[in-house]
């Protein structure tokens, strides 16, 4: 080499995102599918004239299935591997599309749907896996960052589709199968070992709750919020009267401005107390929710402006949530603290499209928007209750955000807390665990979490 030359050695984090393309790849093909599927499903239903709550319950059990998913499935991989579990479910959730066009009834759906999320939440922790082993202290919160946007805009890409075909025929079901069934190249393809599969410890929600109340509270309205807007979305705007163009732009806008936000948010929690981000975050995004409802039939426009706004409000509360429970516990406790978080707004989600279809039924496509706006002004008077009780962490004392999707798996919930443990006060580094260590701990933590002799977590 000659004198006085250099050689430019590329930083981690560039390294790291560049070598992890194909997995980014296959996530942002599989969201584009889902995103089209749930919008396609919504507005099929509706032309179908399904009764709003038969499609509420259609809907709520995508997340039942993903609840189900993200228990079984890590078992599964620990008994035949990543790369059969991740082609079999793939498989199962490309043929489950097919099947909703040909059987065009209520009760067929809700099982394919179970079936889908089933399917989904295993595809979701296989991805998240390799991420996971492919992260380092110093790219994971890179990695998870780079990995949201890519779920949030693929899913909000996804939207765009729908103004391709007509949702009566067979051929976006089949753009959303084949969509599905290639997002198995690019990650079986790539040269990457099978990573050990990262399952988060249990942890008893009474505990979780006296340490944070706000933060399970805050979890659970999350997750009916979440589960009712995105669920429920395309069903609300087709009974508006939205054209297939406007209901594509409704949903897309929601993920844009949940994807938009997740940064600001995030830096904003980071600097001020996270309670006082959270209750103003909840009541901005209920009054969005009433601006929207009032201005329901003026201008369809207009309500796709504000569902960007609701969704830059709502979607970052989850990771607002889990973020706010970690500044409470040990860094041993943070990563079955957020398994169970996640579980926590996973039974939320189940319950947000049943419930605001019924609210629809009685009241019209209205309610939608005045079921969000009820759900968020609760978690924001519960929070300002809260503030009342304690007070607030020092800012120096208070963790990383890092930013997570409610429609992430438990695998990205146990990367945010090992994110927050790098984050933790030096004192608190005898103390820190990794994925690989609530893994091998499992078992007795199954048993020890549940025990009423086990000490709770730390009050604070």
């Amino acid at each position: 080499m000659p004198v006085g030359s250099r050689c430019w050695s590329a930083p981690p984090m560039f390294i790291a995102i560049r070598s992890s393309w194909p997995l980014f790849l296959g996530v942002a093909l599989m969201m584009l599918g889902s995103g089209l599927q749930t919008s396609l499903l919504g507005v099929r239903a509706g032309l179908e004239a399904f009764d709003t709550s038969a499609t509420g319950l259609i809907m709520s059990m995508y997340f039942v299935g993903f609840l189900a998913g993200s228990l079984l499935v890590p078992r599964m991989i620990g008994q035949v591997g990543h790369v059969r579990v991740f082609a079999a479910l793939a498989s199962i959730a490309s043929t489950a599309t097919l099947v909703h066009v040909v059987f065009v009834e209520p009760v067929t759906w809700a099982v394919v749907r179970m079936l889908t999320g089933f399917a989904f939440a295993g595809l979701f922790i296989v991805a998240e896996s390799w991420l996971n082993d492919r992260a380092t202290n110093q790219t994971r919160g890179s990695l998870l960052a780079v990995y949201m946007v890519v779920m949030l805009g693929g899913t909000a890409a996804g939207q765009l589709l729908l103004n391709l075909d007509d949702p009566t025929r067979f051929q976006l079901f089949a753009l959303v199968s084949v969509l599905i069934s290639l997002s198995l190249v690019p990650l079986l393809l790539s040269a990457t070992p099978a990573p050990a599969i990262q399952v988060p410890e249990k942890v008893g929600v009474r505990q979780l709750y006296r340490a944070s109340p706000l933060g399970v509270v805050g979890c659970f309205g999350t997750g009916i919020a979440h589960g009712a807007a995105l669920g429920m979305g395309a069903v609300y705007a087709g009974a508006a009267g939205f054209t297939l163009a406007e209901i594509s732009a409704f949903m897309g806008a929601i993920y844009l401005g949940g994807m938009l936000a997740q940064a600001p948010i995030g830096v904003l929690s980071d600097r001020f107390d996270r309670r006082l981000v959270l209750t103003v975050t909840t009541l901005a995004a209920a009054a969005a929710a009433v601006a929207a409802g009032w201005g329901m039939g003026v201008s369809n426009a207009a309500t796709i402006g504000l569902a960007a706004v609701l969704g830059g409000l709502t979607l970052p509360l989850y990771a607002l949530c889990v973020s706010h429970t970690n500044d409470y516990l040990t860094p041993t406790q943070m990563p079955a603290a957020s398994g169970r978080l996640y579980l926590v707004t996973g039974v939320g989600a189940t319950l947000g499209p049943l419930a605001v279809a019924l609210l629809m039924d009685l009241q019209g496509p209205v309610a939608y928007f005045g079921f969000l706006a009820a759900v968020h002004l609760a978690i924001g008077v519960f929070a300002l209750w809260r503030m009342t009780r304690r007070a607030a962490k020092p800012l120096e004392e208070q963790g990383h955000y890092a930013s997570l999707s409610s429609t992430a798996t438990q695998v990205a919930a146990v990367m945010v807390a090992e994110e927050a443990v790098e984050h933790q006060p030096e004192e608190a580094e005898t103390d820190w665990v990794t994925a690989g260590d609530v893994l091998s701990a499992e078992t007795a933590a199954m048993d020890a979490a549940n025990d009423d002799e086990t000490p709770a977590v730390r009050e604070a």
